[in-house]
């Protein structure tokens, strides 16, 4: 699996915040943070707006970080994604996700 698969099945490649860093693009870290602030409703500021990919090695977003319940499971199992974990069909925590996002379960399930 392409290391850019992120543990819920989600594409870094095609992550804005992924794509900024990669880029060092600062009016892209901009739009992204204020979508980003607009959408869940706290401050997220351009500087926050750095991430190489979830799974890896490098800077991440605060969220991806440390605030996500998704990496934050996989890292505590272990698993190269939530596609090898025995739960993956009954998990609330990827359905986040896979629930509106049919690629990502297609990703993981490939």
């Amino acid at each position: 699996m392409n290391d850019y698969i992120a543990y819920c099945g989600l594409d870094c490649e095609t992550c804005e915040a992924h794509i900024a860093t990669v880029n060092n693009d600062y009016d892209l870290r901009i739009k992204v943070a204020k979508e980003w602030s607009e959408l869940n409703g706290v401050e997220i500021t351009p500087e926050m707006i750095n991430c190489a990919g979830c799974r890896i090695e490098g800077v991440k977003t605060p969220f991806c970080d440390s605030l996500c319940p998704i990496r934050q499971c996989a890292l505590s199992k272990a698993v190269r994604t939530c596609g090898d974990c025995s739960e993956i069909d009954a998990c609330e925590k990827l359905q986040m996700i896979t629930g509106n996002n049919e690629e990502a379960l297609k990703r993981l399930k490939g």
